[in-house]
């Protein structure tokens, strides 16, 4: 298994709206090959370290993210989703 954790900070001028929509795109990506697990939600903490939004998804092996990451129903929310931010983060792990 692997776990693939993404972490965005918007930009201030993003509206809730377009933040709800974000997730909205994220949470959609739930049905795509070789996704096992989704998860996706806001920040409730709102401390100086957080970050506006997570996401966890959980994959069976590495060839699964790779197909993920290429997947042409993934690429335009991950485009949309680095026009809206500062800053993204992400970490994988088995």
């Amino acid at each position: 298994m692997l776990t693939h954790i993404v972490c965005f900070k918007y930009k201030a001028d993003i509206t809730e709206e377009t933040k709800a929509d974000h997730r909205a795109r994220l949470a959609g990506l739930r049905s795509l090959t070789g996704v096992i697990d989704l998860k996706v939600g806001a920040d409730v903490v709102r401390s100086a370290r957080s970050f506006d939004t997570g996401l966890i998804v959980v994959f069976p092996d590495r060839a699964a993210l790779d197909a993920y990451a290429v997947d042409p129903q993934h690429v335009p929310v991950a485009q949309f989703g680095a026009g809206l931010c500062q800053q993204i983060v992400a970490v994988d792990f088995e």
